[in-house]
């Protein structure tokens, strides 16, 4: 199999030919699957530290260290403050997670997350020139997830870091961390499962109303699933002008609506329950009821192929644009959503067309609140965010199979933090006001210089390349497992 670059830039055009597309969807996520699991055993994680500063001989180590360092401590004893341009406190995120939602698996254990944590790091670095540390936290009390234990450990994590990135916490428990920190740290917290999901869900809509001749205030939305990501992605779509007689939020007991009596009296339930009261005025309880003339369907429910139905996708009006966003494999796979009728399809994953990647958002965003020294990150610095990616697809060109940008476009990082580093002066959050070129430039010499350095790590062999045999292998035993 040498046709199999390493770098995997091809592998959707090497399956035999007698796939049928569901079988070549299939076998790709088993691939990538065997993959990550062996290249993490070779490499034994993802992540390492590096110094940033310069060893020209031991004694420099009384610079960087005892005594000459005791000068640093007593400074940030007098202003705390000065821990933000004293240390790499102000470029260092924690992603930090309880384990209990991961991707499609759900509760992983405390240790279990770390391979996604590990992976959230990386992206942070090579995309945004952030540094980030994996924090998995056992936060359970009789073998239950306690949120106030995790919102504890967040709080005594401040005075190391500059933001916190919260990932796969379970709800309720996620709502009540996120709400809770914002409000009570003096960092951003941000909660990339519902807030990066949001900002990168309402980029690629905004494209695909665009392509499709539409205005957002005037179409008509259809969310499924009611979990954290849709609860905020609607959040998000008011803010921006959808209006709220125009969206139907789908839950696993039907559409959301100011009847149901089961989300009033449910004090988890509290973000569904403010949505039902002012969304879905006909209260239309059935999907078959909800999508004949829809303009968008945005899923992030239960993993697919089948939760999302074809016919569903046939009721829906011309220009039809449908998102379907879970993991590992969408509700309804892009050529199946395009033989029903859609015009655009989006999902989360890399290997189809139009993949809403977070990836696009968290590491741009977050690069921006701590260039701003930002003490939290609004909704309108996400939104703004939103709009930032958007606009950079657009200049380069969209069309209905390219709505967004991608992870390879480098540049679209620093202007994404300038927008939101900008914005976060804009809303009174900054410690620190930077035009909109200074945030520009400086998120570029960090995004630039974070590449070089794996690229010579990668060159001089200290990063050593997996053997080629072990992705032939991997891919064949693929293959024999679906002829």
């Amino acid at each position: 199999m040498n046709s199999i670059k390493l770098t995997l830039e091809n592998l959707k055009d090497c399956w035999p030919a007698s796939f049928t597309e569901e079988q070549k969807a299939k076998a790709q996520t088993l691939f990538l699957k065997k993959l990550a699991l062996a290249m993490h055993e070779f490499y034994r994680g993802k992540m390492q530290t590096l110094p940033k500063a310069g060893i020209w001989g031991f004694n420099w180590f009384n610079v960087w260290y005892t005594p000459g360092v005791s000068a640093v401590s007593t400074a940030i004893r007098d202003d705390n403050e000065q821990s933000l341009a004293l240390s790499n406190r102000t470029n260092l995120v924690a992603v930090v997670s309880d384990s209990t939602r991961v991707l499609g698996d759900g509760d992983c254990t405390p240790a279990g997350g770390l391979g996604v944590m590990e992976g959230k790091a990386m992206l942070m670095k090579h995309l945004g020139g952030v540094d980030a540390i994996a924090l998995c936290v056992n936060n359970r009390v009789n073998g239950k997830p306690d949120p106030d234990r995790l919102i504890e450990f967040v709080k005594m994590l401040q005075p190391s870091v500059g933001a916190v990135n919260l990932e796969d916490i379970s709800q309720p428990n996620c709502y009540k961390v996120l709400d809770t920190l914002r409000n009570e740290c003096d960092i951003p917290v941000w909660h990339d499962d519902a807030q990066g999901t949001a900002c990168v869900t309402l980029a690629g809509l905004i494209n695909s109303l665009k392509l499709a001749g539409k205005q957002i205030q005037d179409v008509s939305i259809v969310l499924y699933g009611a979990g954290a990501s849709n609860t905020t992605i609607a959040s998000f779509l008011l803010q921006s002008g959808a209006q709220p007689e125009n969206l139907i939020i789908f839950d696993s007991r039907g559409g959301l609506h100011k009847h149901r009596n089961d989300l009033m009296i449910n004090p988890a339930k509290f973000r569904q329950w403010e949505l039902a009261q002012k969304t879905n005025p006909l209260e239309i309880e059935r999907m078959e009821d909800a999508m004949p003339g829809a303009d968008v369907l945005i899923a992030l429910s239960a993993p697919g192929p089948d939760t999302i139905k074809p016919d569903w996708v046939t009721l829906m009006g011309g220009g039809g644009i449908v998102f379907a966003c879970a993991n590992p494999v969408p509700e309804i796979y892009p050529y199946a959503a395009k033989q029903a009728g859609a015009y655009i399809v989006a999902t989360g994953r890399g290997d189809f067309p139009n993949q809403v990647n977070n990836s696009l958002g968290f590491p741009g965003i977050l690069k921006g609140a701590l260039l701003a020294r930002a003490r939290k990150i609004t909704d309108s610095m996400a939104i703004r965010a939103a709009h930032s990616l958007a606009d950079y697809a657009e200049q380069r060109g969209i069309d209905e199979n390219n709505i967004l940008p991608t992870m390879d476009e480098a540049d679209v990082f620093s202007k994404e933090a300038a927008d939101v580093a900008v914005q976060a002066a804009a809303d009174g959050v900054a410690r620190v006001r930077l035009s909109w070129q200074e945030a520009y430039a400086q998120a570029k010499a960090d995004i630039d210089n974070a590449r070089r350095i794996t690229d010579l790590l990668m060159r001089k062999g200290l990063i050593s390349e997996p053997p080629p045999e072990m992705v032939s292998t991997i891919f064949m035993e693929t293959v024999r497992a679906f002829t």
